[in-house]
């Protein structure tokens, strides 16, 4: 080899691994936008039934039967939305929030309560906010941060499902010329191998999402259950959003555990109920009882459901979950699954002689 060929070879490589890495940092900040095409091909997914029926039921034409789907599910969500309406203004009565002196003086009363609760049992409260940098949570700083926050959250989610109706309405209206446009761009001689893989991928992910709604309404059911025998206020809309909070594999139920303990201590105040004989063992009996629905879901009916849709072992499921978490955050442990489940189909269609793939894919 020539010092030419050898300095060609390098400045080639050079260009390559340059170009690899640039395409990466671009995949990187466009990460948002990946994210809103996935859920838009999925809420497209589950969707597209409901515009067939239309179509070949009611003879809708099909611009029709997208827009006339995409106003239910619209009405539908806002629906949902009302029902957490009794509840913001229950919680909001017992906090006063339109008076913002009365609200800190409620906070302070309910942490004075656990403070008191806690020493009683020779806990020093005090001790555990310095050890923990939690000192900002003994008086109202944390509610600013709190409420921007949640404001910011409410933004991102306003504007990310603006997008996704958006993008998902030319999904449905242009599904067959998508899928013409993209059936004719594939290599010949990979065509049907392609073809077949997205095929099993709708109908691996169909199954799946319908697990998944499955999987909430045995938890929305069980906690109704549970809310009711111990006498909760607004016990099923609280099922309802501890429910929603599940679709976060592992650390959904924690946040909806926290939420539920949370509501039911604001409820108590002004009531007159004692904090320390009535309100607390309330809570710990409400989160006996979820504890004990979530050790019913991680080991019965989630493992069930799961493995029957996706084909996958339970163990294989969580160390996913997991790693995805560990990589991706609470979004990635959301994705992990499906995106997982896509990419055991095409191993299994373009690498069916891989060992690893075989193993991973015997059961599809």
């Amino acid at each position: 080899m020539t010092t030419k060929e050898l300095s060609s070879g390098i400045v080639r490589a050079t260009l390559i691994l340059t170009a690899i890495a640039l395409s990466l940092l671009f995949l990187y900040k466009i990460s948002t936008v990946i994210i809103y095409g996935l859920i838009s091909v999925v809420f497209t997914l589950l969707l597209n039934p409901l515009v067939l029926f239309l179509k070949r039921k009611l003879k809708f034409k099909n611009t029709l039967a997208v827009v006339v789907s995409m106003i239910l599910v619209i009405l539908l969500l806002i629906g949902i939305g009302f029902l957490f309406i009794p509840l913001l203004i229950s919680q909001g009565e017992n906090l006063s929030l339109l008076d913002i002196q009365s609200l800190e003086q409620n906070y302070n009363r309910l942490l004075s309560n656990v403070i008191n609760y806690l020493e009683s049992y020779n806990i020093d409260v005090e001790k555990v906010f310095k050890s923990t940098n939690l000192t900002s949570f003994s008086n109202f700083e944390f509610i600013p941060i709190f409420l921007n926050t949640i404001l910011n959250t409410i933004g991102n989610i306003g504007m990310g499902f603006a997008s996704v109706l958006f993008i998902s309405f030319f999904l449905l209206k242009e599904r067959a010329s998508f899928f013409n446009a993209f059936r004719n761009v594939l290599p010949f001689n990979q065509k049907e191998k392609i073809l077949n893989s997205v095929n099993k991928i709708n109908e691996m992910l169909s199954k799946y999402f319908l697990g998944l709604l499955l999987q909430l309404f045995i938890i929305l059911v069980l906690y109704s259950f549970v809310f009711i025998i111990f006498g909760v206020q607004n016990a099923l809309i609280i099922a309802l959003l501890c429910a929603v909070l599940n679709i976060v594999p592992y650390i959904g139920p924690i946040i909806a555990t926290f939420v539920a303990g949370l509501l039911i201590m604001i409820s108590s105040i002004g009531t007159g109920v004692d904090f320390a004989t009535e309100t607390v063992p309330t809570t710990i009996y409400v989160l006996i009882g979820m504890l004990i629905i979530q050790v019913i879901d991680n080991n019965i009916s989630a493992p069930l459901i799961f493995s029957k849709s996706t084909n996958s072992h339970p163990l294989e499921i969580f160390l996913v979950v997991l790693i995805a978490g560990i990589l991706s955050g609470i979004t990635g442990m959301i994705i992990a699954v499906p995106f997982y489940t896509c990419l055991k189909v095409i191993g299994k269609e373009f690498l069916p002689e891989n060992k690893v793939i075989k193993a991973l894919t015997k059961n599809l």
